[in-house]
């Protein structure tokens, strides 16, 4: 009996979520609470970066995972809605890492898209908060989803692919970073 129990026991934990990998986003260039260096910062609005998006790689992806969808968002800008600086979807399921700069058109993966940001353009737009403001948390997110195509209109908003998302999302993962300017 006891045999029995503790067979049960290890098959409840393997086929458990903290039995399965866990599924983590990473970057060489930007680290988890650390400040965001001016590479990566936007060049335009009174900021001088030189605007690249930074390399990022990502492991443990669940079973039935069929693309991914990445995004960056900005919850202290001052326009009651935060600010996305940076939205790829469609990316294919076998990409696992970019590499920096993927976030300029042309230099996607093949089959990914890169989405509208609240720029007003599709492709990379870093950070370039207020002076003055405290600094702003920047919120770098992977998305596992369960469909290899998102079913978005063309040129949809970053709100409409973050719905669209939601509802195929199979783990995310996430990691945040900072960035101010002094006044």
């Amino acid at each position: 009996m006891r045999s029995l129990a503790c067979s049960a026991l290890l098959l409840a934990l393997a086929a458990s979520p903290a039995g399965a990998a866990q599924f983590t986003l990473t970057s060489p260039d930007i680290k988890p609470g650390g400040t965001i260096g001016d590479t990566f910062v936007f060049n335009s609005f009174g900021c001088t970066g030189q605007n690249m998006s930074p390399a990022l790689s990502w492991k443990g992806a669940p079973a039935g995972t069929k693309g991914y969808v990445l995004t960056v968002y900005d919850p202290d800008a001052p326009t009651g809605s935060g600010f996305w600086h940076w939205v790829m979807y469609d990316i294919p399921a076998s990409v696992t890492s970019l590499p920096q700069g993927a976030g300029a058109p042309g230099k996607t993966p093949e089959g990914a898209v890169l989405g509208n940001t609240d720029y007003g353009a599709p492709g990379y737009g870093g950070p370039c908060p207020p002076k003055g403001d405290k600094p702003h948390r920047y919120i770098f997110t992977i998305y596992a989803v369960n469909t290899d195509k998102l079913d978005v209109p063309p040129n949809p908003t970053p709100a409409v692919v973050g719905f669209v998302t939601h509802y195929a999302t199979l783990a995310k993962a996430s990691f945040t970073a900072r960035f101010g300017r002094p006044k």
